[in-house]
């Protein structure tokens, strides 16, 4: 597997996104620098339980609910066409759900320019916040082996949950491809908002060991990126099914700023968890990767190429920061 390619002559495509990465890596390590496989306390390296493929879409192509709708029909189309299931089932009459997404960093974006993200979601119901505030800190990467061992634990008293990913999306620069990022997420709540938004940098290193090599100063701090806060409109408009048991639910997101409700970008995605890496099939893999080339070109019109949603809200100001994604 190679981190960016065209699919699928002569590819690994979605089959073993993970055992591939680490096979190649271990044919170049010698001696001492062999791959790492525990963290510094001895717990072994997490693995990829899951794979979520994303066609990032143009934002101001969501105009309203039926957009959705619309969307969902190229699924279906797509989907047909590979002779893949695509059930609406149960979600025709679904309604949009309601998030509030931001993110902190530096001014500098340091976060983010090495490969690091921190995010705060919120959910609404009926108009209202609903629940705690949901925290992310990840880090996202082509390099499977580098993901792996960064251990994301956070050192704070909190219950969270290890979300190992490999995201699969098309190709920078032209439709019909398929490139992977590795994404190793912890997910946590936060009921003290103010504990992490504008927080000293010092403070999130004792969080997060792994921002140590970010080398901040005592007057750094984190805020909103680029004084946005990201309105997410997202609808599930069906279910996938690849055979071999690999069901995934499809939905479609766009992101607006809040206030002036500007759209930013649209995103169709599917998720496959995996418990373990034998219920990730050959078969069932290759027929996603079918279905998700098949959809880039039933929908090409609909694909904005070379970002990905959080890199829609880092871009904002122009200046782009120097990004892994």
């Amino acid at each position: 597997m190679v981190a960016e390619r065209r699919a699928p002559h002569g590819s690994e495509g979605l089959v073993g996104v993970e055992e591939q990465g680490m096979k190649r890596k271990s044919r170049k390590a010698k001696g001492p620098s062999r791959p790492r496989r525990v963290y510094s306390d001895g717990h072994p390296l997490d693995k990829v339980h899951y794979v979520e493929s994303k066609i990032i879409l143009k934002g101001n192509r969501f105009t309203s609910v039926d957009s959705f709708r619309e969307f969902a029909r190229l699924v279906r189309e797509a989907a047909d066409g590979v002779d893949i299931d695509f059930s609406r089932k149960g979600f025709k009459d679904a309604l949009p759900q309601i998030r509030e997404v931001l993110f902190l960093d530096t001014a500098d974006f340091r976060l983010y320019n090495n490969a690091f993200i921190l995010r705060r979601r919120l959910r609404y119901e009926h108009g209202f916040a609903a629940g705690p505030p949901e925290f992310v800190f990840k880090f996202r990467h082509p390099d499977l082996q580098k993901t792996a061992e960064m251990d994301v634990r956070p050192q704070i008293e909190t219950n969270y949950a290890i979300k190992f990913k490999a995201e699969a999306l098309p190709l920078k620069n032209q439709i019909g491809g398929v490139r992977v990022l590795y994404s190793h997420n912890v997910e946590f709540s936060f009921s003290e908002e103010s504990a992490v938004d504008r927080t000293p940098m010092a403070t999130l290193i004792r969080m997060f060991p792994p921002l140590r090599s970010l080398h901040a100063s005592k007057t750094d701090t984190v805020k909103l990126v680029n004084h946005t806060a990201v309105e997410e409109v997202l609808l599930d408009i069906g279910r996938l099914n690849f055979g071999k048991g690999v069901k995934a639910k499809a939905n479609v997101a766009v992101w607006r700023t809040r206030g002036d409700e500007k759209p930013l970008v649209g995103e169709f995605a599917f998720q496959c968890k995996f418990q373990r890496a034998d219920e990730r099939h050959a078969v069932a893999m290759k027929r996603a990767e079918r279905f998700f080339l098949a959809l880039q070109n039933v929908a090409k019109d609909w694909v904005a190429l070379g970002t990905t949603k959080t890199g829609a809200v880092y871009r904002l100001k122009g200046n782009p920061p120097q990004a892994h994604e």
